[in-house]
Parts: C-alpha cells; sequence; structure tokens
C-alpha cells in the first residue's frame, strides 16, 4: 500500500476523510501545513504516489495503477473520501473518480484537466540525475549545485524536498527517476476511459496557469457533468503553495458544502 501520512481531526464529524493526492515530483509531506490546517474537523490522509517518497517502487506509472493504489487507500480507510488531487495526482484521483466512483464523494481537481499534454517534464530527471550527490550534507549546498541546471529557486526548493541527505549509503532521491522518465507519455497524457463520475466535482486552476483552458470544458464535462470551475487569481500551475490560505478556503467551502 503507498506510504500514507494521518492527520486526526481536532474535532471528529460524521463526514469521510480527505485524501490528497501529490503531483510528479512531489510526496505527502510536501502538503503538511494544508493537511494539517484541513485537519479541523476532519480526518486527512496525504500519500506518496507510487514510485515518490516512502511509497513501493513499481515498473509501471499509469493512471489506472495510480487509481488503484488511491482506490486501495481508500478502502482502508472507511471505504469513502473526498478527494484533492493536484497535476499528475488531480489525473490519478479523476482516474479514481471514473472508475471506483463509489469511493468518492467529491472531488476536486487542481490545475489540471483531463486532457494529453505536449509538455515533458524529463528534463528535470536529467537535472536531479546530474545533481553531484558526492559529500552532499546541505541542502543549501545542494541547491547551489542544483542552481546550475535549474534556475528557479522555487522549483528547486520543491525537487530537492525530495533529497534524502540522511540515507544509508549517501544521499539519494526519494523517486525512482527510472521509471518515471520511462513512463512520461503516460504520466503526461490522458487515456481516454469509458464512463462518468456524477458526483460534485471542482475544478480549481490558477487564474496566471495554461492548464486548464476553456475549450478543455466539452471534455470535462463528458467525464464530470457536475463540475464546477474556479480560478485563484495571481496563482500559478503550483497553485496551492502560490496562494496556500485561498486555496484552502476554497477547499472547505466545497468541500463542506
Amino acid at each position: 500500500m503507498l506510504n500514507t501520512i494521518h492527520y486526526p481531526a481536532t474535532t471528529a464529524s460524521d463526514l469521510p476523510p480527505i485524501l490528497i493526492v501529490h503531483g510528479l515530483y512531489g510526496s505527502a509531506r510536501n502538503w503538511n501545513v494544508i493537511a494539517r490546517r484541513l485537519s479541523e474537523r476532519r480526518d486527512v490522509l496525504a500519500v506518496d504516489m507510487r514510485n515518490h517518497g516512502e511509497s513501493p517502487r513499481f515498473t509501471t506509472h499509469s493512471y489506472p495503477d495510480m487509481a488503484a493504489d488511491l482506490a486501495e487507500v481508500i478502502g482502508a480507510h472507511g471505504g469513502q473520501a473526498d478527494v484533492i488531487g493536484h497535476s499528475m495526482g488531480g489525473k490519478a484521483s479523476m482516474m479514481l473518480a471514473l472508475n471506483h466512483p463509489g469511493l468518492v464523494r467529491r472531488l476536486v481537481v487542481a490545475d489540471v484537466a483531463p486532457v494529453p499534454y505536449a509538455h515533458d517534464q524529463t528534463q528535470y530527471i536529467t537535472a536531479m540525475r546530474g545533481l553531484d550527490l558526492a559529500g552532499l550534507t546541505t541542502r543549501g549546498e545542494a541547491d547551489r549545485r542544483l542552481a546550475e541546471t535549474v534556475p528557479e529557486a522555487p522549483l528547486r526548493a520543491f525537487f530537492l524536498q525530495s533529497l534524502d541527505l540522511k540515507a544509508e549509503g549517501g544521499p539519494r532521491w526519494r523517486l525512482n527517476l527510472d521509471v518515471l522518465e520511462a513512463e512520461m507519455p503516460k504520466i503526461v497524457g490522458w487515456p481516454d476511459p469509458a464512463g462518468q463520475f456524477d458526483g460534485p466535482t471542482l475544478f480549481l486552476t490558477g487564474g496566471d496557469s495554461h492548464y486548464v483552458k476553456p475549450e478543455y470544458r466539452p471534455a470535462i464535462r463528458a467525464l464530470f457533468p457536475n463540475a464546477h470551475f474556479a480560478k485563484l487569481p495571481s496563482a500559478g500551475h503550483w497553485l496551492h503553495a502560490d496562494k496556500p490560505r485561498e486555496f484552502e478556503q476554497t477547499l472547505k467551502v466545497f468541500l463542506d458544502a
């Protein structure tokens, strides 16, 4: 089963838990602050996706496989959840809702659509592989070295959360880079599944992001007829990092409706 961090509700309610599903190169720990803040009245579960963090390594990284992983987690924690997925995690969450609709009460898809994308993310695998890990003891030094190939400071900070500096045998990435590279066409793609998810679904996007274009709405509504749309102004693709408090408030309003 996927590695899962459990945040018990401060004040218990009858509502099902919230499941948080991170994006490519992320981990459950990226969502610590938001998960804790959402756990005021709800149990919150944050997972490391397959081939990420402390979860098992597999030779495949398809959306049906990821959806099956999430279904197993929900099955072990009561049988139903409200699901929040970002980017790759958003596609995996959509596939979960389509393949296992009874497991999902409400769905939030953060800045991604059920469409294939043309962009490729393997340049970051090349950068991570190219990072000289010899003698590396501090995250600050890792950041300086990674800056040679990744000039954007926020991206470096994000990637370096998956670098284990204290691993036995020396620093290592908590990412199965070989499989993620081999499966990249599946990750940026979309397998065109059948069926629909009729439950309430929020497509929450960054106002400065171009991942969910107006022309994608027919494809969205074909699969999610009860879709709602909202934007966070002045936020990009990593909207939960750009506008965390606004992101949380939007989630609370939608999930508690």
